[in-house]
């Protein structure tokens, strides 16, 4: 263990001595200053369980913390939660990286259904849910989120919203107006929402216009980082039927986006492989060899002259999604909800007008759940999910063949109360077909299996353990792959021959939830047989060739975030998070983040609330080959906001909220970019919210 590991363990050790120390206060009859925090219940979980009440973590960021945190990319929106970073590329996409793992080992959820778009088969892809216009984010992690099936393994992230209304407003309409400036990248942003409604029917309208220039970089000649602007448009007009047992509703979501691929060259497109080694330039004409499967006669000199500027994506989706929940169904049956969703998903590469590659998604996923009543003390929930995707890369860059997925899984879930402890499991099967269209076919049947124990000990605090087997079929781009990835600057070889990924999973966690400290601590350890990653079979220069294989691994990690009540106004949050993560040879897996430490600062008074977060994430030095170390830096934030009231029937806020006060130069480890794309700098955020 490194000094610095050992330092957050020492930590993280201290917060638990500091809450043990509270609960024996919290038990005194004369400490009156007692602070109960809210159930919120988890959308993503059936049986309405809350966060507390489930054996694994889960996270939440909702309310004011979610609108005065959300970017351009859901992946630096999340970013700041414990155990949550971001594979940042540049300022039009992010993904989550939960635990150290992102796409294809973290799904995207829209309320429940999966979001069918680009974003898994490559980092420069965005994510295609917008920020701006979600209610909350769930963040599941480990066995909680076994139920969407093997793209889970590593985490669930499921974003919540308004589209297809549950209920008919009080007074028959509510809504939010919001609009925000940001320095950093002279961002421009508009929000509107209205929900309208009479009798048993309500409509909802809602938009986000955004316009962002190259976002400024600290102490660098460039000053901007170049294509890191991004332009979005967001629509979306959903209606529902709602009755006293339930509602049924659909929404039909349209996304147009234009943003740069920063750090994105075309300087190795003529690389190819020569059995296991890179050759990069041209054949003579006599050079027959076309073993790569990569064309390099595109019509164009390959020898740009990079002045011109960065590539962009003009993305394109249309989404229609199909909601509904019915209660008190008939004897036996509690409830049956349904969740799907079908995506119309394309965008183009495009450098100086020219169109280089145009991928495209289309597919749809679909999930009904039927939870059961009270049964010998049993209470459950079974469902079937199905899915389907067709993907396709036409172009340069179409390092994957048009390949078609389809998956279905049965899953059933089931908990028990006896006495001060909560037991659940869970089981899922799913039968997956991965295929290139008019080709090579594979199919894989993975089984999934969890079980955990809660136990409220006391009235403030639980422990918990989860067990789970869980397992993975792997990805069209994993099993099909053949080309360059000009994103990665990688040449990509897939591997047909592909087994399933088995993860063994142990979660431990402990929460405290009343007293004036309240917080959580989990430790986890993910043993994986038959891993599949990305071996590094030679190198040129920055560029690598690389073959989809497997070998074991193991990821082990600690999340903390403790939060003691000052004052009636003024409370202060300790957090921290560290994973660990190599081969069974004992080599270190890539982008893995490095351990961060933390403290915030948060004051509420009368109208007035305002936060100060500083941020130490260390040195990452446990790098894979062909990796290097990333330095460690700071990073500090403020924000200061005033709400009022408008009339009867509305409320506004002022926010302002400063990122990256320090203005240090900074790289996610967990990105592909690196030292190619600095985080942004130095940046303040001003902003006004309406809501009636």
């Amino acid at each position: 263990m490194t000094s610095k590991s050992f330092l957050f363990s020492v930590s993280v050790f201290a917060l638990c001595a500091s809450a043990a120390q509270a609960q024996s206060q919290s038990n005194d009859p004369h400490n009156h200053d007692v602070t109960e925090v809210d159930e919120v219940v988890v959308r993503a979980l059936p049986l309405g369980r809350s966060g507390d009440d489930i054996a694994s973590h889960v996270s939440l960021l909702s309310g004011d913390d979610l609108v005065h945190r959300r970017t351009s990319s859901l992946g630096d929106t999340l970013s700041s939660l414990p155990g949550v970073n971001s594979d940042a590329f540049g300022g039009g996409a992010s993904r989550p990286v939960v635990r150290g793992q992102t796409s294809p080992r973290v799904k995207v959820l829209s309320e429940g259904a999966a979001l069918i778009d680009a974003s898994e088969v490559s980092p420069d892809h965005a994510v295609s849910g917008e920020p701006l216009l979600l209610d909350g984010v769930e963040i599941l992690r480990g066995p909680s989120a076994l139920l969407y099936g093997g793209g889970a393994i590593g985490g669930a992230v499921n974003l919540l919203d308004r589209k297809i209304p549950t209920r008919v407003p009080v007074n028959g309409g509510e809504g939010v107006l919001e609009y925000r400036h940001g320095s950093v990248d002279n961002e421009d942003a508009g929000v509107a929402g209205l929900t309208v409604g009479k009798g048993q029917f309500a409509l909802r309208l809602e938009a986000v216009a955004r316009r962002s220039d190259d976002y400024r970089i600290p102490d660098s000649d460039e000053k901007r980082l170049d294509g890191s602007y991004n332009n979005t448009f967001t629509g979306t007009i959903g209606a529902s039927w709602i009755g006293e047992r339930g509602y049924l509703g659909a929404a039909y979501t349209e996304q147009n986006s234009t943003y740069g691929l920063s750090g994105h060259s075309e300087e190795f497109a003529s690389c190819h492989p020569h059995g296991t080694s890179l050759h990069c330039g041209g054949h003579g004409h006599d050079d027959d060899d076309d073993d790569h499967g990569h064309d390099h006669d595109h019509g164009h000199d390959h020898d740009h002259d990079h002045d011109h500027g960065v590539p962009e994506v003009r993305l394109h989706s249309q989404r229609w999604d199909l909601r509904g929940e019915l209660t008190d169904v008939m004897p036996g049956i509690e409830r049956i909800r349904l969740r799907a969703g079908h995506t119309d998903y394309q965008h183009r590469e495009i450098e100086e007008g020219e169109t280089l590659t145009t991928f495209s998604n289309r597919g749809y996923d679909g999930r009904l759940e039927v939870q059961h009543s009270e049964w010998n003390g049993l209470r459950g929930v079974g469902g079937i999910q199905v899915s389907k995707s067709d993907f396709s890369a036409v172009g340069e860059e179409a390092y994957l063949k048009p390949t078609e997925t389809k998956s279905t899984g049965l899953f059933l879930m089931e908990e028990y109360e006896v006495g001060l402890w909560h037991l659940e499991a869970a089981v899922r099967k799913e039968w997956v077909d991965t295929a290139v269209i008019n080709g090579t076919a594979v199919d894989h049947d993975p089984l999934s299996l969890s079980a955990s124990a809660l136990w409220h000990f006391s009235p403030s605090y639980s422990a918990s353990v989860s067990l789970a087997r869980s397992q993975r079929a792997p990805t069209a781009q994993e099993l099909f792959a053949r080309g360059v990835h000009m994103a990665t600057n990688t040449y990509e070889l897939g591997t047909d021959t592909l087994d399933l990924e088995t993860a063994r999973s142990l979660e431990v966690t402990l929460r405290k939830r009343n007293g004036r400290i309240t917080g959580s601590l989990s430790g986890y350890l993910y043993d994986y047989q038959d891993y599949i990653f990305a071996d590094t079979l030679d190198q040129h220069e920055d560029f690598r060739l690389i073959r989809y294989t497997q070998a074991d691994a193991t990821f082990t990690g600690l999340e903390a975030e403790v939060t003691a009540e000052l004052t009636p106004w003024l409370s202060g949050t300790v957090y921290g998070d560290y994973v660990r993560a190599k081969l069974e040879d004992g080599d270190n897996l890539p982008r893995i983040p490095a351990g961060r430490l933390g403290g915030r600062l948060q004051a509420e008074h009368g109208p007035w609330s305002g936060e100060i977060d500083y941020t130490r994430v260390f040195e990452q030095t446990r790098v894979a080959e062909y990796e290097d170390h990333t330095p460690g830096y700071n990073l500090l934030s403020a924000t200061v906001s005033y709400g009022f009231d408008i009339g009867e029937t509305a409320d506004a806020e002022l926010y302002l909220r400063g990122s990256n006060l320090l203005d240090e130069k900074a790289w996610s480890h967990a990105s592909f970019l690196g030292e190619r794309a600095p985080m942004r700098g130095r940046g303040v955020t001003a902003g006004v919210r309406l809501r009636f």
